[in-house]
């Protein structure tokens, strides 16, 4: 069976990068009926919040990602340790004492000498009679021995991909402070998880060539991985706040619908087009990960709003009824309501404006020349309720009494019965208004 995982550090909220990798993970798991696992990375206890995880939780419910089970691996420190201890006795894990300045000298060191800034394995020269005297005035951090050969897998994105083990530090697993960090932790999790594929930003290449390795010397089964590109600026920049919020709760408060972000982010940086879909069932049947490419994708915030106007105007009246009704609008005027407003709004909530200007009217813009005109075509208005074809008769009425025609005839009375210059079809709106104030 498949089974994915989308593992956040609840040290802040979802943003879109983070969408992606949860997005992706999802699609697999429900395409192939497997299982789709919440593994909230929260090992380190100053940066971790209930807030946050609630914010996780919260985000990927309005998205309509759920999960088949959460896992928390601040529940799981024994077994990580039990794995280091593994690690230790077959001799693939070893104590380091390098400060990070220490750490900084000698990278700066190799890069001067025209070296790769690689680990020196300086440690495993120490005695243990050294090891004791350094354990006096500092903690000691600990590092995995890579087997120093080529780590070689196929990747769901960027293909067959080698990388040469002593071209690569090996991995810190614990730091000085007894903190697992995340490659031991996520790795021991896959294994006993049965992770049978991982995507994820193509940030983490280096990190799966050490993560194969550690797999293997704990004797679990290495996952299919794929690497997705990392998300830039419109113009290729870095993402920033700088660019605005893009945090998914930010989004949501915005109004921003769901299958407006999960519509883009389903095929952004992908060799399909993006499409508006209705659903999620939709956007899984469509999914292909092959056709993802490595190359850094652009993404436009700026996108969002059309594609939610695309989808708010696709929505029916009984996807509205109920914040319809919450608003006043009687059920019998929802019909033809919705039908007027929905052209109209770029978000749902904007159709609150649209229903204050049926029941309440507007206030009135009307120029300096156009105060006789519009005196004058009051004294012609039919008298409620109005119909379809009341705007045709009554401009047609106006038009005789003053011999106004064209947009000096419909843009001055258009202005003062909605207080804009630009709107629904007259014909459909007038009907709907209880009240006008001119």
């Amino acid at each position: 069976m498949t089974i994915t995982r989308f593992a956040p550090s609840p040290t802040g909220y979802i943003h879109v990068g983070n969408l992606r990798t949860a997005l992706f993970n999802y699609m697999i798991a429900r395409k192939s009926g497997g299982e789709f696992i919440l593994r909230l990375d929260d090992t380190d206890p100053v940066r971790s919040k209930q807030e946050y995880i609630d914010g996780i939780m919260e985000d990927l419910e309005w998205l309509g990602l759920t999960w088949d089970r959460v896992e928390k691996q601040s529940d799981r420190l024994e077994r990580y340790e039990e794995a280091a201890q593994n690690l230790r006795d077959m001799d693939r894990f070893y104590e380091c004492f390098e400060t990070p300045v220490e750490l900084d000298l000698k990278r700066k060191k190799q890069l001067n000498m025209g070296k790769p800034p690689v680990y020196d394995r300086a440690a495993l020269a120490l005695s243990d009679a050294e090891k004791a005297e350094l354990r006096k005035t500092r903690d000691g951090h600990w590092r995995f021995k890579l087997n120093l050969e080529p780590i070689e897998w196929t990747d769901g994105i960027l293909g067959n991909r080698s990388i040469d083990g002593s071209a690569v530090s090996d991995p810190v697993l614990i730091k000085a402070d007894g903190q697992f960090l995340y490659t031991l932790a996520s790795v021991c999790d896959d294994i006993d998880y049965g992770i049978t594929n991982v995507v994820r930003g193509a940030d983490h290449v280096t990190n799966t060539a050490t993560q194969i390795q550690i797999i293997q010397a704990l004797g679990g089964k290495v996952p299919d991985f794929a690497h997705h590109s990392l998300l830039t600026g419109p113009q290729g920049e870095a993402l920033s706040k700088r660019l605005g919020t893009l945090a998914l709760r930010d989004l949501r408060a915005q109004g921003i619908e769901p299958m407006a972000v999960l519509s883009h982010m389903a095929r952004l940086g992908s060799s399909e087009p993006i499409e508006l879909c209705s659903s999620l069932d939709e956007l899984i049947a469509g999914f292909d990960i092959a056709k993802f490419g490595a190359a850094p994708t652009k993404f436009d915030v700026a996108d969002l709003g059309p594609l939610t106007s695309r989808y708010v105007a696709n929505l029916s009246v009984d996807d509205m009824a109920a914040q319809l009704t919450d608003m006043g609008v009687p059920s019998v005027m929802q019909p033809d309501f919705w039908d007027v407003a929905r052209e109209n709004i770029a978000t749902r909530a904007e159709v609150a404006k649209w229903w204050e200007l049926c029941a309440q009217g507007a206030t009135p813009l009307i120029a300096d020349e156009d105060k006789e005109f519009i005196a004058t075509a009051k004294t012609l208005l039919p008298e409620q309720p109005w119909a379809a074809d009341t705007w045709k008769a009554w401009t047609g009425a106006v038009k005789d009494a003053t011999g106004r025609k064209g947009k000096g005839l419909f843009m001055p009375l258009r202005k003062a019965m909605t207080g804009m210059e630009h709107g629904p079809d007259m014909s459909k709106l007038m009907p709907l208004l209880q009240k006008v104030n001119f």
